[in-house]
């Protein structure tokens, strides 16, 4: 019984693996294009390409304001208003 349920937990565990990246491709320029307006932003010095180097502290604060600013704009389009 408990093998089954490992069983289950894995397919489900690999089917959701297979979704990673963008449900929308147009979104994945968008996205990219917001990551390196927010670096600017805040300073930060992001290369084409790989960025490996960057500290994690300075990744977060990227991907946080990633966060804010798309929660900000999906409360703005359910609430109608447009800024």
């Amino acid at each position: 019984m408990y093998q089954n349920q490992n069983q289950n937990q894995n397919n489900s565990s690999s089917n959701n693996s297979n979704n990673k990246g963008a449900m929308v491709p147009e979104a994945k320029q968008a996205l990219n294009n917001m990551k390196y307006e927010i670096a600017n932003e805040l300073g930060i010095n992001l290369k084409q390409g790989y960025n490996g180097d960057l500290p994690s502290r300075q990744a977060g604060y990227i991907g946080g304001y990633m966060v804010k600013r798309l929660i900000e704009q999906a409360e703005r389009a359910m609430s109608g208003s447009q800024k």
